[in-house]
């Protein structure tokens, strides 16, 4: 998701500077589009950086023997961890 959401605010930062030709008396927007074109790149380049992260995975088997009745018991767990 922020990979498109900085792609749509650098297209429509692209669009402010370089496609519209209005003057606005209180905002400049040429200069909200560059810095639309920077939230975007920015949001690309963070979304990238998640998207490629390591994660590990453990897997632990415990086996023992139930004291009361003799029985074999298998306790499985299996975790997802973010490094």
């Amino acid at each position: 998701m922020s990979i498109g959401l900085g792609i749509f605010l650098f297209v429509v930062g692209a669009i402010l500077v370089w496609a519209l030709n209005i003057q606005v008396d209180w905002v400049d927007l040429d200069l909200v589009g560059y810095l639309l074109m920077g939230a975007g790149a920015l949001v690309f380049i963070l979304g990238l950086v998640l998207l490629t992260r390591k994660r590990s995975s453990i897997s632990t088997t415990r086996t023992g023997v139930d004291p009361l009745s003799g029985e074999r018991t298998i306790q499985q767990e299996r975790s997802v961890d973010d490094i």
